[in-house]
């Protein structure tokens, strides 16, 4: 059977080393698959049994973004990542797989993202409610603007645009493109609404969305293809009026 090399960076922080794993190319094979497989008869290509190689997944439809890391340098779901296509694609038979590097790393491909969910937290991403009793039909969202919160809503968490994003290094605070998606799409909410103006002032702090380089990476490598470059572009124009309106609000203030 036709064969293809597996090259996994493992380790853990500070001693990472990559390792190569020669396996059979089978039908529909994607990189999950790959490690399991590893997983099964974890033996290097040097013939030497190691222990097995630590990922993370879940759903494997592209859904829950737990899969994430670097295949061929680029950042993707694993699940969704078919084996053939790969080498196809780059016309080697040499396939590299590595955790993410804008994250701490936990060992292997495993990678601690809590960042993003302490992001979430900050920004309030949730909506409000008063009760869980029935207060009827909500108010009305046109079918423009449910489009648009449905694309927002696909968003996994997964990271692959923080990861893909420059501005996100270790010499800055730069939150990610990520949560200003999500900005956006609590803000849309009628409910939501409410929280407008708290949202907005997390964003306007020091890593929000003024150290948004505009490199337009973190659509590009998107899975879900959310469309962050018009929720940075809008959320601009909300933060503009927002800190518009705080002063004229605090003009106001000064003057009675």
């Amino acid at each position: 059977m036709e064969t293809y090399i597996l090259k996994v960076l493992r380790g853990t922080p500070g001693k990472q080393y990559w390792e190569e794993f020669e396996l059979n190319i089978r039908p529909m094979e994607n990189v999950i698959s790959s490690l399991m497989e590893i997983q099964k008869n974890p033996v290097n290509r040097n013939g030497e049994r190691v222990t097995p190689v630590n990922w993370e997944q879940g759903c494997l439809e592209e859904v829950c973004g737990s899969c994430s890391m670097l295949v061929n340098g680029r950042p993707r779901q694993a699940c969704t990542a078919l084996i053939k296509r790969i080498i196809e694609k780059s016309g080697s038979h040499v396939i590299t797989i590595a955790p993410f590097s804008k994250f701490p790393l936990v060992r292997d491909l495993v990678v601690d993202r809590t960042s993003m969910f302490d992001n979430l937290k900050k920004v309030h991403a949730w909506i409000d409610i008063d009760g869980s009793y029935d207060r009827g039909p909500g108010p009305k969202i046109s079918p423009e603007k449910q489009e648009i919160m449905y694309n927002l809503s696909t968003c996994m968490t997964c990271g692959c645009c923080v990861e893909g994003c420059p501005q996100v290094n270790s010499h800055s605070k730069f939150v990610g493109p990520q949560i200003f998606a999500q900005v956006r799409l609590f803000n849309s909410n009628p409910t939501g609404r409410m929280q407008k103006s708290k949202r907005l002032q997390s964003v306007m702090e020091e890593g929000g969305i003024s150290d948004c380089g505009n490199a337009q990476n973190c659509e590009r490598v998107c899975p879900k293809n959310v469309k962050l470059l018009d929720s940075i572009a809008a959320l601009g124009r909300d933060v503009t009026l927002e800190s518009i309106r705080k002063l004229f609000s605090l003009k106001d203030r000064e003057e009675v």
